[in-house]
């Protein structure tokens, strides 16, 4: 009789109450509020987590992409066709230098662009006396740019040429730029502490300019079957991480769950515990869920909408009297007053409970009777 009646009590709070604590913690919208809101989800999954190392750097010109064009005889400059920043091609007329040499009219040489690229720099002006030595214009290819990493020297143990690094240019927007470690400096920095990691990014828009800001995002490692969420979707301090779960039974509600997360980089973050691959995570729009409160539409609204019947405030389901009486009443057209039976909470909990006295009386019946046979023998 004790496996039945222990059974019978484990069972009896699981079957009745809901969970108020998620009910505390859920936002209701409406379709309307959604769309308001632009609130965006992503799904929680088991994929390859990558390790990565941050740093900072900048963009720089590719070393053998750049021309410094000067004169090999000295003279003045007759004329000018070379425009600051306006892209030339090899070959392409920059100037003409009227020479020193006597004549008349004194002859004149012209200089070419030695490579495609953009215009830097113009340093002379039509007129301007030159020598040999002096620096008429400087032109740039930028197909392809460096990227030049300054990693702290205590990760600089952690890269290898040939590792895949995420850069982002805040100049360019929401790009991401992909691109393999070429090499790693030669010597520490003194004085800022960090190791040169260079990066060939091509570059054919021409948005990355020499001097921009990069972030990086260098991929160290990789471990296969992390819950990773996107790092948008993490809200909260360090001691209390948490994100919105859009709910799988209520449409347009979320519930604010709390998690234990793990490593992070530029793009995932590592889920510990607090949710299951499928579940949908808010990943724009969460930090204003944050501040809605309950919500637009009402618990009862919401799931009298996704489950086709009533409920009542508290998300229970209606019962057929209080069905009746919200309908007006009995037949005899009197309002029904609901006894301390009608609750279904309370009607589970006397069923139980006769349910358990009969067991008991039964087991009480056959235990007397075994003890009647006992002594006829």
């Amino acid at each position: 009789m004790k496996p039945i009646l222990c059974l019978l009590l484990l069972t009896l709070p699981a079957s009745a109450a809901g969970d108020p604590a998620k009910l505390a913690n859920t936002v209701i919208l409406d379709a309307t509020a959604v769309k308001n809101l632009g609130i965006e989800t992503a799904e929680a999954e088991e994929t390859a987590f990558e390790e990565t190392v941050f740093a900072l750097g900048r963009i720089a010109v590719l070393p053998g992409k750049s021309a410094i064009v000067s004169s090999r005889i000295p003279g003045r400059i007759h004329s000018l066709l070379a425009r600051p920043h306006v892209p030339v091609n090899q070959g392409d007329e920059l100037l003409w230098i009227e020479s020193r040499q006597p004549g008349d009219p004194p002859p004149v040489i012209m200089i070419e662009a030695p490579l495609s690229g953009l215009v830097s720099e113009v340093h002379v002006a039509p007129g301007q006396p030159v020598t040999a030595d002096t620096d008429l214009l400087e032109i740039v290819d930028l197909d392809t740019v460096e990227a030049a990493a300054a990693v702290p020297e205590h990760l600089a143990g952690k890269l290898s040429p040939g590792q895949k690094a995420r850069l982002r240019v805040g100049a360019a927007g929401d790009t991401v730029y992909e691109a393999n470690l070429v090499h790693l400096g030669a010597a520490v920095d003194p004085v800022t502490g960090t190791l040169e990691a260079a990066f060939h990014v091509p570059n054919p828009e021409g948005r990355l300019r020499p001097g921009m800001r990069a972030e990086f995002s260098i991929i160290t490692s990789q471990r296969e079957g992390v819950m990773t969420i996107p790092r948008s979707a993490l809200q909260g301090d360090a001691t209390n991480r948490f994100v919105f779960v859009k709910d799988y039974d209520l449409p347009d509600a979320f519930v604010k769950t709390p998690i234990a997360t793990g490593a992070s980089n530029d793009q995932s973050i590592e889920v510990l515990s607090g949710l299951l691959p499928g579940d949908e995570v808010v990943t724009k729009g969460g930090y204003s869920l944050a501040f809605a409160g309950k919500g637009s539409v009402s618990l009862k609204e919401a799931l009298d909408a996704a489950h086709g019947h009533p409920h009542n405030e508290d998300g229970t389901e209606m019962t057929k009297e209080q069905q009746a009486a919200k309908a007006g009443g009995s037949a005899g057209g009197q309002d029904h007053e609901h006894g301390p039976f009608d609750a279904p909470l309370t009607k589970l909990f006397a069923a139980t409970t006769a349910l358990l006295l009969g067991l008991l009386l039964v087991g009480q019946f056959y235990n007397r009777r075994g003890a009647e046979n006992a002594e006829k023998k």
